[in-house]
């Protein structure tokens, strides 16, 4: 099985964290960023779930405010 290299985003959003992979139509979201990426780690695995390839974990995602965001 070969391992793909997937990359994650997480921003927050009102009181949630979003979490977004971007290789996959796949996000989820939760009441903090550990939260919000442990659960796009359950939904990317069951994504790939019947594929021939083991996604790699997210390490180091990042949140970055747009302009003009008050968060």
């Amino acid at each position: 099985m070969a391992k793909q290299s997937l990359y994650f985003i997480v921003w927050q959003e009102g009181k949630h964290y979003v979490s977004q992979c971007l290789n996959a139509d796949v996000s989820s979201f939760g009441d903090s960023r550990d939260e919000a990426l442990q659960n796009l780690n359950e939904a990317v695995s069951l994504y790939f779930e019947d594929e021939d390839v083991e996604p790699a974990l997210i390490e180091n995602p990042e949140i970055i405010s747009a302009p003009g965001d008050n968060a």
